[in-house]
């Protein structure tokens, strides 16, 4: 089957279960920016797991499949696209994330970034357990960039890295974000920081109290959720 069939059918089964009555408060959760068909996320997961399964091979088929996915003005599609990047990682490498992140962007929400960043996230992951230490050196240039939403993905990329985290890169990171006054970010550096507290809380606590003065009241409510600070 070629990508655009496998759309086809993605299209078909997702467009006969359309609810327009669950389509509109989806609609307004995300500030009436974006279309929706109306699909629990279960409902929409189900539907795709009852496709007959199809084995990609090729990075290029995989990535045309999340273009096409991408194209379709419903937000499910994309959620739908995200799912199916995140089952093919093992097929994706370095090469592919300048594509990955032009489609993040792509009428970028919190939802769709946050997603597209655990697909980044897991390739990245990948290389850094191959030992590939320039793995992570796209993220100091996102840290960066222009677009804050690139700028969020740079902060979360190591979400769920566990022990693999680098500290170092996760520190200069947040106190790099520290003066940003976007909420999207504020809240990025707290949740970064929150979920590598899990593993090392006593790191994590030390940062917050060395730059509680810099760190903003969101940032820290976020970070030290599970935490005791002195």
């Amino acid at each position: 089957m070629t990508p655009a069939l496998y759309v086809s059918s993605i299209a078909t089964s997702l467009t006969a279960l359309a609810d327009a009555g669950r389509a509109a408060p989806m609609r307004a959760y995300l500030l009436d920016q974006f279309d929706f068909l109306g699909i629990p996320a279960p409902q929409r997961r189900a539907a795709i797991k009852a496709l007959p399964r199809q084995v990609w091979n090729n990075p290029a088929d995989v990535l045309e499949i999340a273009h096409l996915l991408w194209e379709r003005p419903q937000r499910e599609f994309r959620y739908t696209a995200i799912d199916f990047l995140r089952g093919q990682v093992k097929l994706l490498d370095g090469s592919h994330l300048t594509e990955l992140l032009a489609l993040l962007r792509r009428e970028a929400w919190w939802e769709t970034v946050d997603g597209m960043t655990a697909v980044i996230g897991l390739i990245i992951l990948q290389q850094v357990k191959r030992g590939d230490t320039g793995a992570q050196a796209v993220c100091d240039v996102w840290i960066g960039h222009g677009d804050f939403w690139v700028r969020r993905c740079a902060m979360l990329h190591q979400l769920g890295w566990r022990l693999h985290t680098d500290m170092e890169r996760l520190q200069r990171y947040a106190e790099l974000l520290a003066p940003e006054k976007e909420f999207f970010i504020r809240k990025a550096i707290g949740w970064a920081l929150r979920d590598y507290a899990r593993w090392h809380p006593a790191w994590v606590k030390n940062l917050l109290q060395a730059q509680q003065e810099r760190f903003s009241g969101l940032t820290m409510r976020e970070a030290a959720k599970h935490l005791v600070l002195d």
